[in-house]
């Protein structure tokens, strides 16, 4: 379930009002049954993330979540706060640094660090963390939505 606290509000920032340094945010607790969804529809299901005695055994000596999984939170976040509703992907560059557990809470974060009003184009810094400490980070190029395609 989404922390709504500590969320900004949903919905759509046009490119015409984005600034360089604008930034948004969602914390998620990563639970049991977000792992669950998660193998289920991306049909990954390596033992590391759902079978606890195997995970153990491992370099993570327990289970983890999907590294996806935490990067959908940056998704959310694009798709959802900045720059919002009509937000297009173009790309995204992931560099996973830490595990990321069931019980632990996610803080995704998207910051504005450039802006190509003539095409649209927004750049943004991306991570995760957790505690403060960084366990994914990452860059996302997005196509913006604009007020003048309403």
């Amino acid at each position: 379930m989404l922390d709504t606290t500590h969320n900004f509000p949903r919905g759509t920032i046009v490119i015409e009002d984005l600034q360089i340094g604008m930034s948004r945010d969602l914390s998620k607790v990563i639970t049991d049954k977000d792992i669950e969804m998660f193998a289920e529809v991306s049909t990954d299901h390596n033992p590391v993330h759902l079978d606890e005695d195997y995970a153990h055994d491992t370099i993570f000596e327990g289970r983890i979540a999907h590294g996806m999984l935490t990067a959908g939170l940056i998704s959310a976040v694009i798709g959802e706060q900045l720059p919002g509703h009509g937000t297009v992907y173009l790309g995204q560059s992931l560099k996973f640094l830490a595990p990321v557990r069931p019980g632990d809470r996610v803080r995704a974060v998207v910051e504005v660090t450039a802006i190509d009003y003539a095409r649209r184009r927004v750049t943004m810094d991306t991570w995760c963390e957790i505690d403060g400490k960084k366990v994914l980070k990452g860059e996302a190029t997005v196509l913006a939505p604009s007020r003048k395609f309403d």
